[in-house]
């Protein structure tokens, strides 16, 4: 446990990227070795920099809801990991939040994933997430989520759950009729296995 916990330190003090980073570091992961769910999404937006908690927002509140749990389980660690592809918040774009930086996912993945023994279930939320984890992902994210039977069944990509993708949502009703109700089982399974 104790390397664990170093390289749990030296994550949270990662430094990396600060040149990039107009509105300095601040590495946002949620981890425990017994977590038996994973959430790999893009990277923090500013109400998550500002507060350091995970999914503190609008998208949370959604993302919980798709997946059938409450505040009480998301935020414990020792259930539910969040690793984003970065750590850091990116900044702000022409359209919206800029992509997650490219440096974290290479840099501390592997090594932070490791520790994940008991892991049942990952949740790979967005594009970013899907291109670098699924091993043959399609050109689209929809075509990502649509096809979902077809990836591992410990793999589960989603659409991010941002009120920006509400337009999404409406053109692909599918998701929430036929997706969101395997999420709800697949998570609940992998929370309960003993």
């Amino acid at each position: 446990m104790d390397s664990f916990e170093s390289l749990l330190n030296r994550v949270r003090h990662c430094a990396l990227c600060a040149a990039y980073l107009s509105d300095g570091v601040r590495p946002v992961v949620q981890i425990q070795p017994s977590a038996r769910l994973l959430i790999i999404g893009q990277a923090p937006g500013r109400k998550v920099h500002e507060s350091g908690i995970p999914f503190n927002d609008a998208s949370g509140e959604r993302l919980r809801h798709w997946m059938g749990i409450s505040s009480d389980i998301f935020y414990d660690a020792s259930k539910v990991a969040i690793v984003p592809m970065g750590f850091c918040y990116p900044g702000k774009g022409k359209s919206g939040d800029l992509p997650p930086r490219t440096e974290c996912a290479p840099q501390w993945h592997t090594e932070l994933l490791s520790y994940l023994t008991e892991l049942k279930l990952t949740l790979l939320i967005g594009q970013y997430a899907q291109n670098y984890y699924l091993p043959m992902p399609m050109p689209t994210l929809t075509q990502n989520v649509q096809n979902w039977r077809q990836f591992d069944p410990k793999l589960l990509p989603l659409p991010h759950p941002s009120p920006r993708n509400n337009i999404w949502l409406k053109r692909n009703p599918w998701f929430e009729q036929e997706l969101v109700p395997e999420l709800h089982n697949r998570v609940a399974n992998a929370l309960s296995s003993t």
